[in-house]
C-alpha cells in the first residue's frame, strides 16, 4: 500500500528500472556541475597494472612543461607513486593530509598537498582508502574539490590523471567525469591488448553522458607494434605513439628522474622526442575515436594461437 501511494504521488504506475545511464546495471551519481574543470585540456591515462602508466604520465607532463605549458598531474592510485620521478620523492597523499586535519579541508593550503616537480609541474597524489575499506572515486572527487577551492585549476593548461588499472573500480571511473580525452597505455602482447579492449568499453560507456572521448593508444615497452596495430585496425582504434623497450627508461625510474633530466644518450634523446611529439599531438587535439570493442571470445580468436 505504501509503495502504491508513493508511485501515485509521483505520477507513475511502476517503479523505475535502475539501469544506469553509464551502462547496463550501473547506477551512477552524476557529477556536480561546480566540479567541472574548465580552461585546461584534461587527459586520463589508462592501462593494465604495471604497463607503465606512471612513467608515461610523468614523461608526458615533463614534455608539456618543456613546451611551456602549465601542467598539473594527479596520481589516482593508492600506491601514490605516480609523480616521484617528477619530484624525486614519494609525497603525502590528499587523503592522508585530510585525515591529519580530521577532514576539515578549509584548514589546508595548496602547499600542504601539492609539490612542484621538474619543469614546474604541479604534482598531487590523491591516494586512496585502505584496501577493502572504501572507494577511490571519493578520493579523486575530494582532490578536484580542493583544487577548485584553492583556484589552482585557473592557472593550468594541462591536467593529467594517472589512473589505477582496475576497470571496475570507482577510482578508475571518476577521472572520466573530468577528462576531455582518454589515452590507453598498452604493449604488444595479449594481456595488455585484452585489458585495452575492456578499457575501451568502459570509456565508451562513460562517453554516453560525459564529454570524454578516446584519443588513442601508446604502444609502450614494445620492440614491435604488429599486434597492437592489428587490434586497432579491427576495432577502429588508433596508435598515437610507440615507446620501445629502452633500458634508459628503466634506469630513469631507478634514479627517480624523468627522461628530461637524464643525460643525452641516444635512447634517451629518441624517447624524449617521442614524448614531445605525443604532447604536440594531444595539445593540437585528436579526433574523437569510437572503436567497437570485441567480445572476449573474439579477442582470443584475433590474438590467440592454436
Amino acid at each position: 500500500m505504501r509503495e502504491a501511494a508513493g508511485l501515485e504521488a509521483r505520477g507513475v504506475t511502476a517503479p523505475p528500472v535502475l539501469r544506469g545511464q553509464d551502462g547496463e546495471g550501473s547506477v551512477q551519481v552524476h557529477q556536480d556541475p561546480s566540479m567541472k574543470i574548465e580552461g585546461a585540456q584534461v587527459f586520463s591515462v589508462y592501462g593494465k597494472g604495471g604497463i607503465g602508466k606512471s612513467t608515461t604520465s610523468s614523461n608526458l607532463s615533463a614534455a608539456f612543461a618543456s613546451q611551456g605549458k602549465r601542467v598539473l598531474q594527479i596520481g589516482c592510485d593508492p600506491k601514490h607513486d605516480s609523480t616521484f620521478t617528477l619530484t624525486g620523492r614519494l609525497q603525502p597523499t590528499v587523503i592522508d593530509i585530510l585525515k591529519d586535519v580530521d577532514f576539515h579541508a578549509e584548514e589546508l593550503r595548496p602547499e600542504d598537498f601539492v609539490t612542484e616537480g621538474w619543469g614546474g609541474v604541479q604534482c598531487i597524489e590523491a591516494g586512496g582508502p585502505p584496501a577493502g575499506t572504501g572507494c577511490g572515486g571519493y578520493v579523486v572527487g575530494q582532490t578536484v574539490k580542493l583544487l577548485k577551492q584553492h583556484h589552482m585549476l585557473e592557472d593550468t593548461d594541462v591536467v593529467i590523471f594517472d589512473v589505477l588499472g582496475d576497470v571496475v573500480c570507482g577510482g578508475f571511473a571518476a577521472p572520466l567525469q573530468h577528462a576531455d580525452r582518454a589515452v590507453i597505455v598498452t604493449a604488444n602482447d595479449f594481456d595488455s591488448i585484452y585489458a585495452m579492449n575492456r578499457i575501451i568499453a568502459a570509456v565508451q560507456a562513460k562517453s554516453n553522458n560525459y564529454k570524454v572521448r578516446l584519443a588513442g593508444c601508446i604502444a609502450n615497452r614494445s620492440k614491435d607494434t604488429d599486434e597492437v596495430d592489428r587490434f586497432c585496425d579491427t576495432v577502429g582504434f588508433q596508435r598515437i605513439a610507440h615507446m620501445p623497450d629502452y633500458d634508459a627508461i628503466r634506469r630513469s625510474r631507478l634514479k627517480k628522474k624523468t627522461l628530461f633530466e637524464m643525460p643525452d644518450e641516444d635512447d634517451i634523446v629518441a624517447a624524449r622526442q617521442e614524448y614531445l611529439r605525443l604532447a604536440e599531438t594531444l595539445w593540437r587535439g585528436t579526433e574523437p575515436l569510437t572503436p567497437a570493442p570485441l567480445p572476449d571470445r573474439d579477442i582470443f580468436e584475433l590474438l590467440g594461437f592454436d
